[in-house]
């Protein structure tokens, strides 16, 4: 089984980036979790981060071509405005889980609408870098009631 783990924009610079809201864990700390965890689960998981909308999209596009079993997605703040973004998702045919670090309900009004919030499975949000970890176990759970 293969989940494909999308950082969004600005994800680059986790660790850096406003500790108070998102801690000082890097992004490389994240994949290596997620890694770990997806060894223990009997999955690969392969993860990409970009700043640019296009090519998230595309790498969207070439998840679909390879048949990926599921996906998790961080898409920043794209995730409250990005039409193009959603749309891509939308070709998915498996599990896609939203996660958020932070509560995005919990935070500036523009932040509660996620515009993927209709074609995800579900989101998860507000528990730090455990929301990562939850991802993808709930993204496991439902790739494999698909295979049932």
């Amino acid at each position: 089984m293969k989940v494909l783990m999308l950082h969004g924009i600005n994800h680059n610079m986790f660790g850096k980036r406003d500790p108070a809201q998102y801690g000082t864990v890097t992004l490389a700390e994240i994949d290596a979790g997620l890694s770990a965890l997806g060894q223990e689960l009997g999955v690969e998981v392969e993860a990409f981060q970009t700043n640019h909308e296009g090519a998230m999209c595309e790498r969207i596009h070439q998840a679909f071509a390879d048949g990926v079993d599921a996906v998790l997605i961080n898409a920043g703040a794209w995730t409250h405005y990005s039409y193009g973004i959603r749309d891509a998702l939308a070709i998915l045919t498996c599990p896609i889980v939203e996660l958020h670090m932070s509560n995005i309900h919990a935070r500036e009004e523009f932040r509660h609408k996620s515009v993927f919030a209709d074609i995800v499975k579900g989101q998860i949000t507000g528990f730090g870098v455990d929301s990562y970890l939850l991802a993808l176990r709930a993204a496991v759970s439902a790739a494999q009631a698909v295979r049932a």
